[in-house]
């Protein structure tokens, strides 16, 4: 038998928790000395305490891990809970790296203050194109708000055009505005250019308004860094007297599989201030 030192480095875990194993009754030691009160533990419990820690580390709580092990939960029912919980995990994780990338974008953009070439910055008009588009609604203009929404309403955009018979003749063209239900809200606009009739079905076709001036510059990369590029234009605007009368439009000039190839063009619209 293991002194309750010596099972712990065994099991890789502290004194401290196998002592609140044993006061919750999740551990019990396999034998206690009377007079000194020492507990020992059997090398076969190292078994039930590596099933204790995997369980822990996957979330569940300890009155989940104890009917875990004592088998007082129905093998579909585990497989259940492990797949809720894998799950759980896989969004924890997308949301991190998702996290990570705005936080990496923030270093470039602060990196990039007052080095990042302004020459490309262009004025120009935008005509009316007609585009073919599905909205929704995200909780505000963040990138972690703006990314899921977009993508999937992208997806479906194409799938029902596929479905209505209406081939893209031109770029994708993502476009915000706020919200009617206020609180920071915005509409999302995910269009594509199509040639096609006017319609309100399963999917709009309208003709988006022209822009009578555009501050645009190209951004080279994915959607996700656009944020030195777009901090660099909105300088470009303030320091050549103008100021913007909206959101930017997001027009994707080239839209390869690797999503770090992709060229997109900004048109912010402006006005002289």
């Amino acid at each position: 038998m293991f002194t309750i030192g010596d099972f712990a480095r065994h099991g890789r875990v502290s004194v401290r928790m196998l002592r609140h194993y044993d006061a919750t009754g999740l551990l019990r030691p396999a034998h206690v000395d009377p007079a000194s009160g020492y507990r020992y533990y059997t090398a076969a419990q190292l078994a039930r305490l590596n099933r204790i820690i995997a369980l822990k580390d996957l979330g569940f709580t300890l009155r989940q891990v104890r009917d875990i092990v004592e088998e007082k939960v129905g093998v579909e029912e585990l497989r259940g809970m492990l797949r809720l919980r894998r799950a759980e995990l896989e969004t924890a994780m997308a949301a991190a790296e998702a996290r990570l990338v705005q936080v990496e974008a923030r270093l470039r953009a602060i990196e990039s203050e007052g080095h990042m070439p302004t020459d490309d910055v262009v004025i120009k008009t935008v005509p009316t194109i007609r585009v073919a588009e599905l909205t929704a609604t995200a909780d505000s203009f963040v990138p972690e708000d703006i990314g899921p929404v977009i993508g999937p309403l992208y997806d479906e955009l194409f799938r029902r055009l596929s479905v209505a018979g209406i081939t893209p003749t031109g770029p994708g063209v993502a476009s915000y505005e706020d919200s009617p239900e206020g609180g920071g809200r915005i509409t999302v606009h995910a269009a594509v250019q199509v040639s096609a009739p006017l319609q309100d079905g399963a999917v709009r076709v309208l003709d988006m308004p022209s822009l009578e001036q555009a501050a645009t510059i190209v951004h080279r990369g994915s959607m996700d860094g656009v944020l030195p590029t777009a901090q660099t234009l909105a300088r470009w605007i303030d320091a050549h007297g103008y100021r913007s009368t909206g959101y930017p439009r997001e027009i994707n000039l080239e839209c390869p599989d690797n999503r770090e190839d992709w060229v997109t063009e900004l048109q912010t619209p402006v006005t002289r201030a």
